[in-house]
């Protein structure tokens, strides 16, 4: 058995296509507002992809350059201006923040309307209860995309989620759980760690160590979702050995040009719904 690419690049490209439509038939634009702390220089790389994306459909980006001594007080200033900012739709603060700064204190800040990254605890709350009014965090959206493009069904379905961060293994198993998955959430402390995921139907890999999961975690034909982005001296690796999981699974996402372009996709998307309920209310 060879797997299936799950190609997040092309079908990220279809949804931006497809919204880029929309776009075009509203009588204004959608507006998002990216803040970016410090010079860290992956954070600066992924906000110009932010930019490059919402120029592509349509999108208004204005970009905040803050400098990295900037005290909690100034940013929550600049937070309320946007919060109360009729032309603002969505707010994105670029994470990781310096660590002088809360990111806790920081996201709640944004009206959770605004929140187009859905980590505000309302959202939060939204998620667990099934709400659709809730902004869904964007790459466990983007993964849940991925899955349905070849899996329509996922009741009855096993999915192991290998991490626990409130930004991917949470909400995901939260949106996994509320599509009638049994879901197991395993973690650094977790025994008898390939065990577990031999029985995974669906195996969503968030470690942050390069090549982790090997062919002895994989149940032959699961589906594998690769939420790794690990910089080595080879280049940019998974969580998962691909070399080996290709030969197992059914379906495996690449590093890259898997998850990383759907996670964007997903936030052109809740910038595009946040503009629609502004303007509905």
């Amino acid at each position: 058995m060879t797997a299936q690419i799950l190609n997040g690049k092309q079908l990220a490209q279809q949804i931006r296509t497809e919204l880029k439509q929309k776009i075009s038939l509203t009588q204004a634009s959608p507006s998002l507002s990216v803040i970016i702390v410090g010079n860290d220089p992956a954070s600066e790389i992924y906000v110009r992809s932010k930019e490059k994306a919402c120029n592509e459909v349509g999108i208004k980006v204005h970009t905040y350059k803050l400098a990295a001594d900037i005290s909690a007080a100034e940013l929550n200033e600049l937070i309320d201006l946007l919060n109360n900012s009729h032309d603002v739709n969505g707010i994105l603060v670029q994470l990781p923040l310096p660590k002088h700064l809360s990111p806790q204190e920081i996201l709640t800040r944004i009206k959770p309307e605004k929140d187009v990254d859905g980590f505000h605890p309302l959202n939060t709350g939204l998620v667990l209860q099934k709400q659709p009014s809730a902004f869904i965090p964007c790459t466990p959206k983007g993964i849940l995309r991925l899955i349905h493009s070849v899996k329509g069904d996922l009741s009855g379905l096993n999915a192991v989620v290998i991490g626990r961060s409130h930004i991917v293994g949470l909400p995901v198993s939260h949106l996994l759980l509320n599509e009638n998955c049994t879901v197991t959430i395993a973690h650094s402390k977790t025994k008898n760690l390939p065990d577990i995921c031999q029985k995974a139907d669906i195996l969503i890999a968030s470690v942050g160590k390069p090549e982790f999961i090997t062919k002895d975690y994989i149940k032959p034909g699961a589906i594998i979702i690769d939420v790794g982005i690990n910089r080595t001296q080879e280049g940019l690796k998974g969580d998962v050995k691909y070399g080996e999981a290709i030969e197992k699974a059914s379906y495996i996402t690449p590093v890259p040009g898997g998850v990383g372009p759907m996670t964007i996709a997903m936030l052109l998307e809740n910038t595009y719904e946040a503009f629609l309920k502004q303007n509905r209310s």
